[in-house]
């Protein structure tokens, strides 16, 4: 059995049966042993040490009051975590405490329990954030089941909306030996590559999705499309679908609209990588990285 990837299973127990029970949730928020996690601007807060670690701070109704939005995240252990957002200070507050930051940058940095509660809760928040207005009839939407649905005010609407995340395919195309595709885009830092990816359509399989996008990047077609794993990606709202598949024509027409560039790399090219401004392998943190190193084990 595979072990999961960054962000994925990190131990809280999201424990959907507490969210409707209103007294239960409202006494933990003010219970001490409760715990919140904060974030301002969709950053999370991270101590002041030398070494990266996620803060979490104690419930107290004196500190929720800055808060925007309060979301019930789950249990870790018996103990109740909230996320809070806290952007609505002109300055990042809790500074005593440590210092927001962006967590595309820190992420890799934490451990993978601390990765993945921060990011689902960046994630929940930044939900809140894009759904404030009824998709229907464009009334406000207040929160319901502690943070975990919206539901329009309009009592002639009274639609109700709840978290949802974009399937995106991640998918690593090798030529059935000893070559493997790799492309890059414009806006990433340089000398970064990275296997394909891209957003599954409306009525299409996720099998159908891979096929399509190779050829859309790269113009080339695949057969032997096979799942490998999944990996949250909450920046800002996508779950990565990771597929192998083998390419049946080795030449490459690449979209420059899409890519930059992509070309075909061997295991050598990838295990001599100089990780560095002229070439870089994705970070660690990613699906994309966790193919790759496996391709290069030989591993399925």
């Amino acid at each position: 059995m595979k072990s999961p990837n960054f962000y994925a299973s990190g131990g809280v127990d999201r424990a959907a049966h507490l969210r409707s029970d209103e007294s239960w949730i409202a006494e933990q928020l003010g219970n001490r042993q409760a715990r919140i996690v904060p974030l301002w601007r969709m950053q999370n807060l991270i101590g002041h040490g030398t070494t990266p670690q996620g803060v979490v701070l104690e419930s107290s109704r004196g500190l929720l009051m800055g808060a925007e939005t309060v979301v019930f995240l789950g249990l870790v252990g018996d103990v109740p975590h909230f996320a809070a957002d806290f952007s609505g200070y002109e300055d990042p507050p809790l500074e005593e405490h440590g210092q927001f930051r962006d967590m595309r940058g820190v992420g890799q940095l934490l451990s993978h329990e601390e990765g993945a509660l921060l990011v689902y809760a960046r994630a929940t928040l930044q939900w809140h954030l894009r759904h404030k207005f009824c998709g229907i009839c464009g009334s406000p939407t207040e929160i319901r089941e502690a943070g975990h649905m919206r539901q329009c005010t309009n009592a002639d609407c009274n639609s109700q909306v709840f978290p949802r995340i974009d399937p995106a395919v991640i998918m690593l195309v090798h030529d059935g030996g000893d070559r493997l595709i790799l492309g890059r885009q414009r806006n990433w830092p340089a000398g970064q590559h990275s296997v394909l990816a891209g957003f599954v359509e409306s009525g299409e399989s996720l099998e159908d999705a891979v096929a399509r996008e190779v050829f859309e990047e790269a113009g080339v077609p695949v057969t032997d499309v096979h799942y490998h794993s999944s990996q949250p990606w909450p920046f800002p709202s996508s779950i990565m679908l990771g597929f192998a598949a083998r390419a049946t024509d080795m030449t490459l027409n690449v979209d420059r609209e899409e890519l930059e560039d992509a070309a075909w790399f061997t295991r050598d090219q990838l295990l001599n990588s100089p990780e560095d401004d002229t070439f870089r392998l994705p970070r660690k943190d990613s699906i994309s990285r966790r193919l790759i190193d496996g391709w290069m084990r030989g591993e399925d």
